[in-house]
């Protein structure tokens, strides 16, 4: 079945920076897109960046451009998202996600 395990959330404080991690599992990743998902507390999931089965393509929510950084590494079947110059706007629980399929989430809390 598919699985989905995300990692590398924590406190940061505004301005810094966090990897997260997604491996994935159950599936031929590679010949899938791979998203990051985030949902704040009283708000709606958002789309937060999507990279192509072989990366060749990345999109970015206005909100994250220039900040963060969607990768894959399909050799160890693991999504990745760079996310620089945090602010405390970007607190959420971040979610990996693909044909319908989440993990369990990653919180990020942005604060000083």
């Amino acid at each position: 079945q598919v699985q989905l395990v995300e990692s590398g959330g924590g406190l940061v404080q505004p301005g810094g920076s966090l990897r997260l991690s997604c491996a994935a599992s159950g599936f031929i990743f590679s010949s899938y897109a791979m998203s990051w998902y985030r949902q704040a507390p009283g708000k709606e999931r958002e789309l937060v960046a999507t990279i192509t089965n072989i990366g060749g393509s990345t999109s970015y929510a206005d909100s994250v451009k220039g900040r963060f950084t969607i990768s894959r590494d399909n050799s160890k079947n693991t999504v990745y998202l760079q996310m620089n110059s945090l602010k405390p706007e970007d607190t959420a629980v971040y979610y990996c996600g693909t044909m319908g399929y989440w993990g369990q989430g990653t919180q990020v809390t942005v604060s000083s």
